[in-house]
């Protein structure tokens, strides 16, 4: 049997906490550290997660021989610059979304991996999920036809001003946080780079946006429209209607935490018809995903992630959300 690939955590996020729970039964991949700018709250993470090795300082995790890859929650803003480190001290990683502030982070991200020869990823741990791995090859099909109209939206409520998805200078905001989840389900189905894109928003007095909304052109009268907020309760649902049927899907990261799998779909054009529920397994995205990377870097194909491609189409695709919303102005993407 091969090694584990060995993760260490950069950072105590309380996603870092979901990661580490859900790879905890894994054969194939292992938590070894975690580090923290500050030693006495590695050790309590380290010790309540049941992680072997605490480490006061980010570089000292870089630097570190027995970890080969970095798991990277820390605050969006954040996100470039030490994947870019990361990589620079040989070290694969999978960085929570979204990837970066902006396209341009993305790729120079993706340079540096190329430039020191290790793997980076965008972590959707709902893609890993068989709902999802499902929802691809049915598209891949042709099950619904053409496909005209793709709708997601993901809203969750947050209203502390202490909370960091709140805070400008963090890459805080709806957007970033539940909308780079809405952008990637509507790329995953459209299945190429939109032309053009139509926004509005609302932000709150710190400039960040708690609600924002999008329609998107995807050129041969494929059409999807993104909201997300953090006004509302929780919502995650996503429509994909093509000319000869529908599929609608919860896209989860990992349930039945926050219930079970939905994916259905209607094969045909009228409303007698009814939705028919496809059986697809839970699953905890986080593990699920992680393994998925370790077979990437051990060379093994397998991985139904946001490819670096897609990951840079969700990149342009906020950005030109973010350039349209003040004034609602259509914005032009560059070709793919």
């Amino acid at each position: 049997m091969s090694r584990k690939l060995r993760f260490g955590v950069l950072g105590g996020a309380n996603i870092a906490r979901m990661f580490v729970a859900g790879c905890a039964p894994s054969e194939h991949v292992e938590i070894t550290a975690i580090a923290s700018r500050d030693q006495s709250r590695a050790d309590a993470m380290a010790k309540e997660l049941g992680i072997k090795r605490a480490l006061g300082s980010y570089e000292a995790l870089l630097a570190d021989p027995e970890i080969d890859a970095i798991y990277l929650p820390l605050p969006n803003s954040l996100h470039a610059p030490w994947a870019i480190k990361a990589a620079e001290a040989g070290k694969h990683v999978l960085c929570e979304k979204p990837l970066a502030m902006n396209a341009a982070e993305v790729a120079a991200m993706f340079a540096a991996a190329d430039r020191h020869g290790v793997i980076l990823r965008e972590g959707y741990p709902y893609m890993a999920q068989p709902q999802t791995i499902t929802l691809r090859q049915i598209l891949r099909e042709g099950a619904i036809g053409p496909l005209k109209l793709i709708r997601s939206t993901f809203s969750v409520l947050f209203k502390d001003p202490a909370n960091i998805r709140l805070m400008p200078d963090l890459g805080g905001g709806a957007l970033y946080d539940a909308g780079s989840y809405a952008a990637s389900l509507i790329r995953l189905a459209a299945g190429r780079r939109p032309l053009r894109v139509q926004a509005t928003w609302q932000v709150d007095g710190n400039g960040v946006d708690v609600t924002t909304l999008a329609n998107i052109d995807f050129g041969g009268g494929l059409f999807a429209q993104l909201s997300c907020s953090f006004d509302v309760a929780y919502f995650r649902s996503a429509s994909i209607a093509g000319e000869s049927g529908i599929i609608e899907t919860n896209y989860l990261n990992h349930p039945p935490m926050g219930g079970p799998p939905l994916l259905q779909i209607r094969r045909g054009t009228t409303l007698a018809l009814p939705l028919e529920p496809l059986a697809v397994p839970d699953g905890n995205g986080f593990r699920l995903e992680a393994e998925e990377f370790a077979g990437l870097v051990a060379g093994k194909e397998g991985w139904h992630g946001a490819s670096p491609a897609e990951s840079l189409d969700i990149a342009l695709i906020l950005d030109a959300i973010r350039a349209s919303a003040p004034s609602g102005a259509w914005v032009a993407l560059a070709p793919s």
